[in-house]
């Protein structure tokens, strides 16, 4: 069965849902694994600790409104996204469930959309926290908000030796409401755990004084889909988790800690087939010249749907269970494979790009290694104009 997925709030056109959807190119998304994950993930938690599902950036690119649902309905607490726009997005689909938004927010017209539908935002400095209770003064209910303590990630929040003197700078403005005191790790996903234990140990010295003025957050976390695989030390009383989530592990080394399976696939179709002879050059610059006489296969996806440019010459698909290799400049809506191991292969047969066929598979770790970056940045280099299909 196959449920077309909204992407970035918009609704897919007419074409798109009477057949067209999955003529070019597409991402597959698996709802069951989704769940899954997600149960493997609780399996790790105390009865005290809640799961924050990480939904920014259209949830790695997996559609924000299909896996908000999904998650909330397995048993997640409450959702996390980076900007005000991604939190109205899950509002206006319905979503009521606690909405807190991980990125700094500094304006008065950011203030009052964040209280008009309801979200959680994060303060990071006194400046910020005057900004919100000043917005906020004709507002009769408190607005919930999260404080951001920086324990050695260098990014948002106030350093942890002023934890104290920020938590009641914003007790004592009328209009804001304390509701969590967090911070985020720098190298969780690391096989050495110094600088996380460094982190730790900060974090746990500014709750020490917090409670030593006689101040109890009503919820603390701090671990991201690694800390959350490597210690439930570092649970507290929520975890944020995002790639896991997905199917995907932060580190080779964490592969053991649970089962995941990835939720995302690629696929696209071939739109010619074509046999060319030695010594014939493929695509832009002539990046791969042929050896010998060899079938090639045009498919439907490009660098414009997300591929990296980058890739080319270094990927491969998968075609009825065998791997082929991509072949010379991978251009803005296309790529093109040897098939010469596939003699009758049929323009409209399925490629897949990430995912499995048969025996075979091919991760985004796969192409995060071939550029020497994150799989975090493969998903969500994913555009939307490759439809999102539940499957």
């Amino acid at each position: 069965m196959q449920e077309l997925i909204p992407t970035n709030g918009f609704m897919p056109n007419l074409w798109e849902v009477s057949g067209g959807l999955t003529e070019r190119a597409w991402v597959e998304i698996d709802r069951a694994a989704l769940a899954h994950n997600l149960n493997q993930l609780k399996q790790l938690l105390s009865a005290k600790t809640q799961l924050m599902a990480v939904v920014k950036a259209d949830a790695y690119g997996h559609g924000a409104t299909m896996v908000a649902q999904t998650a909330l309905a397995t048993g997640a607490y409450g959702l996390c996204v980076a900007t005000v726009e991604e939190g109205i997005q899950l509002r206006e689909a319905g979503i009521d469930a606690p909405i807190v938004i991980l990125g700094a927010t500094n304006t008065p017209e950011q203030v009052r959309a964040i209280a008009h539908w309801y979200l959680q935002p994060t303060i990071c400095t006194p400046q910020q926290a005057l900004v919100f209770s000043d917005t906020l003064s004709r507002c009769q209910t408190p607005l919930s908000v999260h404080l951001n303590i920086d324990t050695g990630m260098s990014r948002l929040g106030m350093s942890w030796q002023q934890a104290t003197e920020f938590v009641q700078l914003v007790q004592r403005l009328p209009h804001l409401k304390l509701a969590s005191v967090y911070s985020h790790l720098a190298t969780a996903d690391s096989p050495d755990p110094t600088v996380m234990r460094l982190q730790h140990q900060r974090f746990e010295a500014a709750i020490a004084q917090l409670h030593a003025a006689n101040i109890v957050p009503p919820c603390l976390h701090l671990a991201n889909s690694a800390a959350t695989l490597t210690d439930p030390a570092l649970h507290y009383d929520w975890v944020r988790v995002g790639l896991a989530l997905y199917g995907l592990y932060p580190a080779p080394h964490l592969h053991p800690k649970v089962n995941l399976k990835p939720v995302m696939q690629v696929k696209t179709r071939v739109t010619q087939v074509k046999t060319i002879p030695a010594g014939t050059g493929v695509s832009y610059g002539y990046t791969f010249r042929t050896q010998k006489q060899l079938r090639l296969a045009v498919v439907g996806i490009g660098y414009a749907d997300g591929v990296p440019r980058n890739l080319s010459n270094k990927m491969t698909g998968l075609i009825r269970g065998q791997r082929v290799s991509q072949i010379g400049a991978i251009t803005m809506d296309q790529l093109m494979l040897d098939v010469s191991n596939i003699p009758d292969l049929q323009v409209g047969e399925i490629v897949t790009l990430i995912g499995r066929d048969g025996d075979r598979q091919i991760s985004a770790d796969d192409w995060a290694i071939s550029l020497n970056t994150i799989s975090w940045e493969i998903l969500c280099g994913f555009k939307h104009r490759l439809p999102r299909v539940v499957v």
